[in-house]
C-alpha cells in the first residue's frame, strides 16, 4: 500500500521561502470565506499548474503578523524550473506576498515537521506620535521605559522551559483542520506537560535608530513556539519595562503554568516571522541532483 505521507513517485517536493505583509490576511492558515496566505498560495499555484497542493508552512502566523522568512513545502508534478516558478508566482500572487526563493528538495522535507528552529522579531516604536506608514508593521508603545530591565526579562526565558504560562487559546482554532496532536486540544492549548515545553536560545532586546524615530526590537530563537507565545512574552517584558512588573517574577511566572499569571499579550502588527532553521544543506539538496 501506499505511502500518504509521501509524494507520488512522479512528483517533486518543493521548498518556498516567501515574505509577506500580513496585515490584509486572517493570517497563514485557509479558512473559509476568509483571506489568507495560503489560501493565496494555493490559488496561485492553480492557475500556474492546474494543480492545487495546499502548501504546508513552518507555522501558521495569525491574522496580522507578517514574515520576513515563512518557509513552504508541497508537491508538484508539473516539470517546471525554480526560477520560471518564482517568477509566475510573483507575478499572480497579490503584491503583499513575495517569493523569495524557489527549489526542490528531498521528498523527506517538511516545512514545519523538518524545521529546527525558528527566529521572530518583534518591533516597538518609541517616539510619542507613530508614522502612519510605520503604525501596520511596529507596536506603538510612547511610554517610559527600563531598557535594562528588559534585558534582564528577556534572559530569564532562554534554555528549556514549560511556556504554558504563555501559551493562548484560540477558538478560532476549533473551526480550522488541524493535524491530530496528543499534546494539544482542539483549541491549539497544550494538554500534557511535554505539549508546552520549548528550548529558547537566544532571547533579547535592541534599541535601534531609524530615519523614522527610535524602535526596540525582540528576537527569540528557539526550537519551537506555542500559539501567541512570543506576544505573550513581549506583553509581559514590556509591563517588566513599564515597572509594572518585576523581572525577578518571571520564574514564578514561568512556574505557575498558568495564561493568567503572564501579562497581556502585545498587538500582532509588531510580529516578524524572520527566519527557520533546517538541518544540513545535504538534506535539502535538489531532486535533480
Amino acid at each position: 500500500m501506499n505511502d500518504p505521507t509521501q509524494p507520488a513517485p512522479n512528483h517533486q517536493t518543493w521548498k518556498l521561502t516567501l515574505a509577506y505583509d500580513g496585515t490584509e490576511f486572517r493570517g497563514w492558515q485557509v479558512q473559509p470565506g476568509e483571506p489568507t496566505v495560503q489560501g493565496q498560495l494555493q490559488a496561485a499555484l492553480g492557475r500556474i499548474t492546474g494543480e492545487t497542493p495546499l502548501p504546508q508552512g513552518s507555522g501558521r502566523t495569525d491574522a496580522g503578523v507578517h514574515a520576513l522568512g515563512q518557509v513552504a513545502s508541497f508537491t508538484l508534478q508539473a516539470p517546471i524550473p525554480p526560477e520560471n516558478l518564482q517568477r509566475a508566482l510573483n507575478r499572480t500572487l497579490p503584491p503583499a506576498i513575495r517569493i523569495l526563493e524557489t527549489r526542490t528538495v528531498q521528498s523527506t522535507f517538511h516545512a514545519r515537521h523538518s524545521a529546527k528552529a525558528k527566529t521572530y522579531e518583534y518591533r516597538v516604536f518609541r517616539e510619542a506620535t507613530c508614522p502612519p506608514f510605520l503604525a501596520r508593521y511596529v507596536h506603538a508603545c510612547p511610554w517610559l521605559m527600563d531598557v535594562h530591565a528588559l534585558q534582564s526579562a528577556a534572559r530569564l526565558f532562554e534554555g528549556e522551559h514549560n511556556f504554558l504560562s504563555f501559551a493562548a487559546t484560540d477558538p478560532d482554532l476549533a473551526t480550522r483542520s488541524l493535524p491530530t496532536d496528543p499534546d494539544f486540544d482542539e483549541t491549539g492549548v497544550p494538554t500534557t506537560p511535554q505539549g508546552a515545553v520549548r528550548i529558547i536560545f537566544r532571547s533579547t532586546w535592541e534599541e535601534m535608530q531609524t530615519d523614522a524615530g527610535k524602535l526596540l526590537v525582540y528576537r527569540v530563537r528557539g526550537s519551537g513556539f506555542l500559539h501567541h507565545m512570543v506576544r505573550n512574552l513581549v506583553g509581559t517584558m514590556l509591563d517588566v519595562g513599564r515597572g509594572r512588573l518585576n523581572s525577578a517574577e518571571i520564574p514564578a511566572i514561568l512556574a505557575a503554568r498558568s495564561r493568567a499569571a503572564a501579562g497581556p499579550t502585545a498587538p500582532a502588527q509588531g510580529l516578524f516571522l524572520h527566519s527557520v532553521e533546517y538541518d544540513a544543506e545535504e538534506e535539502l539538496r535538489d531532486w535533480n541532483e
